[in-house]
């Protein structure tokens, strides 16, 4: 249990400095919390309650679209998972996020994260550091899929999350990419036979 607790310390040093003190507040503030393959860390319509922090295992981001879910992000281990569309405001969500894998999540409830903000003399500096991370990563998601065709979307998948093609199945990554799983067999011949 510490160890995953040790994960989440190192990523919070990484962006800002506290004590031993400090350091205590932020272990006692994230509890650690498992979610079953399959389970939902944030359902549709449900208000986003926590930020986690992904010590094990591996989510999706997706919604639902005339019936079909297309999914637009990925949190593995040592990366947050959070809906701050409905976090900040403790509004319902349209965003859904599922475990794809059984995963150990660190997770901090809106209120205790006040709480950091309060007693850790850079919490506030810590989670606007956390959150401009987190936007830009969903500007650049949303750019690609505007600006980019599926196979490059591919090859930036292939790129960014190496690691997660053996994890993710080729439904979930067809459904990133913005294709259906046979188009993107097709995408993957057409890249691995240029190699």
């Amino acid at each position: 249990m510490m160890e995953n607790h040790g994960n989440l310390l190192h990523n919070i040093q990484s962006l800002i400095s506290f004590d031993e003190t400090e350091k205590d507040i932020i272990t006692g503030l994230f509890k650690e919390k498992t979610y079953k393959k399959g389970d939902f860390f944030l359902a549709d319509g449900q208000i986003c309650k926590q930020v986690g922090f992904v010590a094990k295992g591996l989510m999706r981001y997706y919604i639902n679209h005339d019936g079909e879910e297309k999914t637009y992000a990925f949190s593995q281990e040592n990366e947050y998972v959070c809906n701050y569309e409905s976090f900040i405001p403790q509004s319902p969500s349209s965003k859904i996020i599922q475990a794809l894998e059984d995963s150990v999540v660190l997770v901090i409830s809106h209120s205790d994260l006040q709480l950091l903000y309060a007693k850790v003399r850079e919490g506030e500096r810590y989670g606007r550091i956390a959150i401009e991370m987190v936007f830009l990563q969903i500007l650049k998601d949303i750019n690609s899929f505007y600006t980019e065709t599926p196979e490059l979307r591919y090859e930036r998948f292939l790129k960014n999350h190496s690691d997660l093609q053996q994890r993710i199945s080729q439904y979930h990554i067809a459904s990133f990419v913005g294709v259906k799983p046979q188009s993107l067999s097709r995408i993957r011949k057409r890249i691995f036979s240029k190699i």
